[in-house]
C-alpha cells in the first residue's frame, strides 16, 4: 500500500489558513496522533493532549526532532472540568488557528449489563468536554475571523447501534453539532468538519472490548481528514468507510439499525449477555 503524503501545496494551505498553532486532543494514540504528526509535517506548532504523559512526551520529542516545530504537552482527564480548564489555559496567549477534538472512547455490549459510571464518563468525554472546547474556541476563532475545527464523529453516528447504544448516541451528537456549526460559523471565516471514519486500528477496540476483523489504520484516515477541512462539512475517510456507509445509503433507517445489530453482535459475542446467533 502506497504511503499517503501531504503535497507541498496542501501543507502550505494548512499552515496559511490554520496556523501557526493547532491544538489536538487525544493525541497520544490513534487518529489524534496521526493528525498531530501530519500537522507538524505541514509546519504547524502544536499543543498535544492526552491522558498518558509518557506517550505525550515521546510524541513531543518525535515531532520536535522530526519537523522542527514547537510542541506543548498537556496531560489531562477530560471527564473532569479541571481537565478541560487545563487545556483552555494551555492555549492562552498562543495564536491558535485549529482545534482537533479527537479525544474519546467507546463501550460495547449489552446496555443492561453496562456500568452506568463508565457510560456517564463516556458521555462527559465524548460530548460534554467536546462541547466545552468547541464553544470556547468557536468564540475565539469567530473573534479573529479565521480558524478550523475538526470533530471526530463516526460511521455509527448515522443510526442507532444495538450493543453499542450509548457510544453511537454520543457520536450522533458530535455529527449533528458539527453539521450545524459548519453553517453558523462559516460567515465568521471558521471551517468546521465532522470526520466520520469506520473501524480504525487503535486502542479503541481494546478499551471498547470489541473484536474488529477489518479496520483502517490511522495513516489511512489522517490525511483525508485534513484535506477535507475547509472543503466539506463531513468526510468519510478511507475506502472501507465509504464502502460501509454507501452500501447502507439506500437502506431505510430501521433496516440500518438491524444490520448494525448483526455487525455489533459479531464484534461483541465474546461478552457476557451478548448472543452470537
Amino acid at each position: 500500500m502506497a504511503t499517503m503524503t501531504l503535497s507541498d501545496k496542501e501543507k502550505n494551505r494548512l499552515q496559511t489558513k490554520y496556523g501557526p498553532w493547532a491544538l489536538v486532543t487525544g493525541a497520544s494514540s490513534g487518529i489524534g496522533r496521526e493528525i498531530s504528526t501530519r500537522l507538524a509535517e505541514a509546519g504547524l506548532n502544536l499543543i498535544i493532549h492526552g491522558r498518558n504523559e509518557k506517550k505525550l512526551s515521546q510524541l513531543e520529542k518525535e515531532l520536535r526532532s522530526g519537523y522542527g516545530v514547537e510542541v506543548k504537552t498537556e496531560a489531562a482527564d477530560l471527564s473532569e472540568s479541571t481537565g478541560i480548564g487545563q487545556i483552555i489555559e494551555s492555549a492562552r496567549n498562543l495564536d491558535i488557528g485549529l482545534l482537533v477534538i479527537s479525544a474519546g472512547f467507546g463501550t460495547s455490549g449489552s446496555f443492561l449489563n453496562a456500568s452506568l459510571h463508565e457510560e456517564a464518563n463516556m458521555l462527559r468525554v465524548n460530548c460534554e468536554a467536546l462541547l466545552s472546547l468547541a464553544h470556547h474556541f468557536s468564540q475565539y476563532f469567530a473573534h479573529q475571523r479565521r480558524g478550523g475545527i475538526i470533530l471526530l464523529s463516526s460511521m455509527v453516528a448515522f443510526q442507532g447501534v444495538p450493543y453499542s447504544a450509548n457510544y453511537a448516541a454520543t457520536k450522533a451528537y458530535v455529527q449533528s453539532l458539527a453539521e450545524a456549526l459548519a453553517i453558523e460559523l462559516k460567515p465568521f471565516g471558521v471551517d468546521v468538519l465532522a470526520a466520520a471514519p469506520g473501524p480504525v486500528e487503535s486502542g479503541f477496540g481494546k478499551r471498547a472490548n470489541m473484536k474488529m476483523s477489518t479496520a483502517l489504520t490511522p495513516a489511512q484516515v489522517g490525511i483525508p481528514i485534513l484535506k477535507a477541512l475547509g472543503r466539506k462539512t463531513t468526510v468519510l475517510p478511507g475506502l472501507l468507510t465509504k464502502l460501509l456507509v454507501y452500501s447502507l445509503q439506500t437502506v431505510p433507517r430501521w433496516g440500518k439499525v438491524q444490520i448494525m445489530k448483526i455487525v455489533m453482535r459479531g464484534m461483541t459475542s465474546h461478552q457476557k449477555g451478548v448472543k452470537a446467533v
